[in-house]
């Protein structure tokens, strides 16, 4: 059931990825139900998908924190 929230929480984040601001919402929602461990993946996939798009950069602060 927990790798499931970790591919959802992905699925969302490709699907609103379109608005920055709302990535960052969906982002900073998904760091509050997330375990450690699905944090850190989260972390690599996110500096992956976000290579590509720049404007969606600006949301990495959130995993830093």
């Amino acid at each position: 059931m927990k790798r499931d929230m970790f591919v959802f929480t992905k699925s969302i984040l490709e699907h609103v990825s379109f608005d920055p601001l709302l990535f960052c919402k969906e982002l900073e929602k998904a760091l509050r139900v997330l375990l450690p461990y699905e944090i850190e993946q989260l972390t690599e996939w996110l500096l992956q998908y976000t290579s590509e798009k720049p404007e969606l950069r600006q949301c990495l602060i959130y995993i830093n924190k």
